[in-house]
């Protein structure tokens, strides 16, 4: 059975081979699936991304840039690759897989690419850039087994096998005596072999599948990370006990993500959307009561500047922008990161560059928010230092809510609690003091 993650000894071996020639490179990746090779590739430099892309035959190339991340500019790999090779692994790829690189490029690379692929496939793409890409159009594709209805069964048979030269295609699951799966047959190798092949000469050992006790989301990541449209289900000794088919992973996904959903917004996922008013309340009531204690902690940090609000009145309108700002900052933050974490298990790296991106988007959001807030200070209010004391508080608080909404789920995530629950509730209490406090505080010193 593959891993379905990437460790650090794996990316130490690929990191060592791209020190030595091609050959040893190649012989590196050969045991690698091209969506685990796709994972390796986000790990290394764009140099070696595009090295590796090179040396792949380019059937696996066409693979691996069809399952890189976005972020990873895999249709810049294919671009800066020979016109030759890219044509190969460009007519290698499904026409929807194609047209997704192909549409990130300008246009003018775009019309190169397409004038080197020949007539039908280039026909092909261009009819599928002319959708939307978050549409039905753009998400289909256009290689399909079709026959026509008049046809008798020997022609239509001859059909089905001449169209699926190009077609990947349903397998069939193979077992020994005692059912231990063996493997799978290709439905189109079934079609074309001869009469008299037994099924030992066509098997493919080569697959994925999943035990039984494994979680339904870690089963969605594995249809996600391997293309699937069925996976076999064994138990611990490999014997086949049935199979899940991509339509029952759309409904653990939808499940997943409204789950997701309700825990953020502080709600159970024991209620279901179609309860009555009876369990909504017993769901929703508990964090209330918590939200409201922590905003008690809220309250608190006004208080202890009642002299300085007293004093200040006009502070008052500028406090709950402040902390209404790093709320919905904070909430931003922790909804990419949860996602993020509900995806991949994030390693340290990873969860050091999480932090510091959202540290470096809070700050650069609230300097210029804070640049807002501050010329209406000065504009309306005719006082520099009042909008000094709010561009200073409205870029601190968002940088506060860019490190909380990142850094606690990660946290919560590492002691074992469920950060989906938690998060939502520590952040806004997070922004709210922190806001309060800095508003208040710097307007103590500057103000009075």
């Amino acid at each position: 059975m593959p891993s379905y993650e990437i460790d650090k000894n794996d990316l130490l071996l690929i990191r060592q081979a791209l020190e030595e020639d091609d050959a040893a490179l190649v012989a590196a990746l050969k045991d690698y699936h091209a969506s685990e090779i796709a994972d390796l590739c986000g790990k290394v430099s764009p140099e070696a991304r595009e090295r590796i892309v090179n040396v792949l035959p380019s059937d696996v190339a066409s693979e691996v840039l069809a399952e890189m991340d976005e972020e990873h500019h895999p249709e810049e790999i294919l671009f800066n690759l020979h016109p030759e090779k890219r044509s190969e692994i460009v007519e290698e790829l499904d026409y929807d897989d194609a047209t997704d690189l192909i549409s990130q490029m300008d246009e003018e690379d775009q019309q190169e690419i397409l004038e080197h692929l020949d007539e039908e496939d280039a026909s092909n793409i261009r009819n599928l850039l002319s959708y939307e890409e978050d549409t039905a159009g753009g998400l289909m594709n256009t290689e399909i087994i079709k026959v026509n209805i008049n046809l008798t069964k020997k022609e239509a048979l001859d059909e089905i096998i001449r169209q699926s030269e190009e077609m990947e295609d349903f397998y069939i699951y193979v077992v020994d005596d005692a059912d231990i799966l063996q493997g799978f047959l290709s439905v189109k190798e079934v079609l074309k072999s001869r009469m008299d092949v037994h099924v030992v000469d066509m098997v493919s050992r080569d697959f994925v599948y999943v035990k039984a006790e494994m979680d339904q989301e870690e089963v969605a990541r594995v249809f996600s990370q391997y293309n699937l449209t069925s996976i076999p289900v064994v138990d611990d000794e490999m014997k086949l006990l049935g199979r899940i088919t991509v339509d029952d992973i759309i409904d653990v996904l939808q499940e997943e993500s409204t789950e997701d959903i309700l825990k953020i917004a502080g709600v159970s996922q024991d209620e279901e959307l179609g309860g009555t008013w009876q369990d909504a309340i017993k769901s929703r009531l508990p964090w209330l009561i918590i939200n409201l204690g922590t905003a008690f902690l809220a309250a608190a940090v006004i208080r202890s500047f009642d002299a300085t609000v007293s004093k200040l009145v006009i502070l008052s309108s500028y406090m709950t922008i402040i902390a209404g700002m790093g709320g919905n900052a904070a909430t931003q933050a922790l909804a990419v990161t949860v996602r993020r974490i509900s995806l991949i298990n994030l390693s340290d790296r990873q969860a050091y560059v999480t932090v510091f991106k959202e540290f470096l988007v809070g700050f650069v959001n609230g300097a210029a928010n804070g640049l807002i807030v501050l010329a209406i200070a000065v504009f309306y209010d005719h006082n520099p230092k009042l909008g000094l004391v709010l561009f200073l508080s409205m870029t601190g608080n968002l940088l506060i809510a860019g490190l909380a909404g990142s850094s606690i789920p990660l946290i919560l995530k590492r002691v074992g609690i469920d950060p989906a629950v938690a998060s939502s509730i520590i952040i806004t209490t997070f922004t709210d003091c922190f806001g309060f406090l800095l508003i208040l505080g710097l307007a103590s010193k500057l103000l009075l």
